[in-house]
């Protein structure tokens, strides 16, 4: 195998640029709400970690000012392996009676939310380099090629984040007895793992000449393409149309994403299905993802068959439709795990099927002369959809309990279908299917 071969580069690259966003966004929760921590402080403060990739593109010409993509490359996976020991040794270690009895404030976990905040950043900024990276180190038709291989070490990086970490601080913590002590061990094997890829793309990552000795623009030059790509954007015909229906189409999974850990470790008694971590980290970390990759992949293949317009209404069906089984699931509260697995498969397999129309959606509308450009601010209206949200659904929740709370999500449902019929007559019946 050659030294530059993508092999050696591609699979641990696109791993480390989805773990620490699944650190970042999804142990989070598990580890406050494990912590004590109430659901509305939760949601507030872990959605405003969605900021940094909303606002990525205001700082990304500076990735393409100074130094290489290799450099911030290394250069973050540093910082991130920095940040998860900082996150280790800055959480609190409340009792265990303050962690039962619940409704910790905020204040004990300043520090550990500041650390967060630089992860999101600096994972936010490797996305940059790494996707950048990636352009400039293959040809066109190696990108083509690689692409899957990029896409599923990505989604390796989820598993890992969602379920095996997840895991193993749930088997830390009932071999310790202590939550804080289990988390903040967790959190030094996530650094150890971090530090090791750092040093094995310090060796392994290639130099392309291009990414070495590429010629940049100044930064006038820079800010004056990113202020007429921004412009242009923004006189796109139907464009308020556009950011209404990526601001709406999610809304059910807006409100519900950082609810569904807190309800599934939450006791009975308080309205949640009472699992333990290591639990919740198999529903979501193996079945979930597992759904959720089929669906991602039926889906894709259905839109190249049929094409997004003939398409859409059944995806933006399987995204919304599939959320009613938490509302079962909260007036239920059964006690099958296999119960809570197939509903939880279910609605990730919908989830997967239905978000291939989103992104064709946001590829479609980005579709010009400055795509590249325009995509990104697209991805950055989907992060904004995501976060908005998420910072009032945990107070929401404790004023409506589980139950009331999923019952609002399915009414949010309706949105999904209202912008689902305004934009589909604006799709062109022939994008994204085969033609002979």
């Amino acid at each position: 195998m050659k030294s530059n071969s993508p092999w050696q580069w591609i699979p641990t690259l696109y791993f480390a640029e989805g773990l620490p966003y699944f650190i970042v966004n999804v142990i989070s929760v598990t580890m406050f709400k494990r912590m004590g921590m109430s659901n509305g402080d939760l949601t507030l403060y872990t959605s405003l970690l969605y900021l940094p990739w909303t606002i990525k593109p205001l700082w990304s010409p500076f990735v393409d000012i100074v130094k290489s993509k290799r450099w911030w490359i290394l250069l973050m996976q540093a910082l991130l392996t920095l940040t998860f020991l900082g996150l280790a040794f800055s959480l609190p270690h409340p009792s265990a009676a303050e962690i039962a009895a619940g409704g910790i404030g905020i204040s004990p976990f300043l520090w550990t939310l500041a650390i967060f905040y630089v992860s999101a950043f600096a994972s936010a900024t490797h996305d940059i380099a790494a996707d950048g990276y990636y352009m400039l180190a293959l040809d066109q038709h190696r990108q083509s090629a690689f692409v899957g291989v990029r896409n599923t070490f990505y989604r390796i990086g989820s598993v890992f984040g969602q379920g095996v970490i997840v895991v193993i601080a749930g088997l830390l913590e009932t071999r310790y007895g202590d939550i804080p002590k289990a988390w903040s061990a967790t959190l030094i094997l996530s650094a150890l793992i971090f530090a090791a890829i750092t040093l094995y793309h310090h060796f392994f990552l290639p130099r392309p000449a291009e990414d070495e000795t590429r010629q940049v623009q100044s930064s006038r030059e820079i800010f004056r393409d990113f202020g007429r790509t921004f412009v242009s954007f923004f006189s796109k015909p139907g464009v308020w149309i556009a950011i209404v229906f990526m601001l709406l189409y999610r809304l059910p999974e807006a409100f519900s994403v950082k609810l569904l850990t807190p309800f599934m470790l939450d006791p009975v008694e308080k309205g949640g299905l009472g699992l333990t971590t290591a639990q919740s980290g198999l529903v979501y970390g193996t079945v979930g993802v597992v759904a959720l990759l089929l669906g991602g992949i039926l889906g894709g293949l259905a839109a190249a068959r049929w094409g997004l317009r003939k398409m859409l209404w059944p995806m933006a069906l399987a995204l919304a439709l599939p959320c009613s089984v938490y509302l079962y699931l909260a007036a239920a509260q059964p006690h099958s795990l296999g119960i809570i697995y197939a509903c939880v498969a279910f609605d990730q397999f919908g989830y997967g099927f239905g978000f291939t129309a989103y992104t064709l959606y946001m590829m479609y509308f980005a579709d010009g002369k400055f795509k590249t450009a325009h995509y990104a601010l697209c991805t950055a209206f989907m992060a904004l959809s995501m976060m908005l949200p998420g910072l009032v659904a945990g107070r929401l929740q404790e004023s409506l309990g589980y139950t009331g709370f999923f019952v609002m999500v399915m009414a949010c449902c309706l949105l999904t279908v209202a912008v689902t019929f305004i934009v589909r007559r604006r799709i062109d019946p022939a994008y994204g299917r085969k033609t002979a």
